[in-house]
């Protein structure tokens, strides 16, 4: 009978250097608060509730006046570092700090509703992938392309095989320190990881995903993540 491998552990990195203007808040959106935690806490701790997360390096802001009043700075397994201007400048700034991990997890700040079952078929990618996948969900609904630089439809967009990208996001670490550092040097448009990846040909694995996985980025976000995390709090504790 052939026994499953023995996997290595993983580092994750949580960029939290953005400003989130679209909440209009008076902090980031990664320090807004459901119940009595922050956004950032929230997403860290989805993260190491899986034993084979062993750290999360999360890059700031030069000037954040947030991190240090937390909890989470005190945590041994929760490493600080200063992060860029933009998300891959942050990301890359992140993996530049890992010295001993074959796979890094890349997860958003603002995104707290992670599922276990998600992160652990993300995780099982390694076993059978060189090139590492994402969390993505199909698109559902109807899309529409706007016309230039107006908001009026110009036509619909065949929904057949589009994808919502979400996070985490999971690859070789020497892999994506490489693609992201090209495509910055080359001025590559990057939107996720996975796009530095996919600027390099490399084609990585789409992993379905819930939809209550969703990211905060406007107010109304707030309060459907707080139930959507509160959902998921009560099916692990039943």
């Amino acid at each position: 009978m052939n026994k499953r491998p023995i996997l290595a552990d993983v580092i994750a990195v949580v960029p939290a250097a953005g400003v989130g203007s679209r909440m209009q808040a008076a902090c980031p959106k990664q320090y807004l608060t459901i119940g009595q935690f922050t956004l950032l806490e929230h997403s860290v701790a989805r993260l190491l509730a899986h034993p084979a997360v062993k750290q999360v390096i999360v890059p700031v802001s030069n000037d954040d006046g947030w991190f240090d009043s937390l909890p989470l700075a005190q945590d041994s397994r929760i490493l600080r570092v200063t992060g860029g201007n933009t998300r891959a400048e942050s990301v890359l700034a992140g993996l530049n700090a890992i010295h001993h991990s074959e796979w890094v997890l890349v997860h958003d700040a603002a995104r707290p509703c992670l599922h276990p079952d998600d992160l652990a078929r993300l995780l099982a990618v390694r076993e059978y992938s060189k090139v590492g996948g994402i969390l993505a969900a199909p698109v559902r609904d109807t899309m529409k392309r706007a016309e230039p630089d107006k908001t009026a439809i110009a036509h619909t967009v065949e929904r057949e095989d589009l994808w919502h990208a979400l996070t985490p996001q999971f690859f070789p670490h020497q892999l994506l320190t490489a693609c992201l550092t090209r495509a910055l040097h080359e001025g590559a448009t990057i939107t996720d990881e996975a796009s530095a990846l996919e600027y390099c040909g490399y084609h990585p694995e789409l992993v379905s995903g819930r939809s209550d996985n969703i990211k905060v980025t406007r107010p109304e976000d707030l309060a459907l993540a707080a139930f959507y995390l509160t959902q998921i709090q009560l099916q692990e504790s039943a």
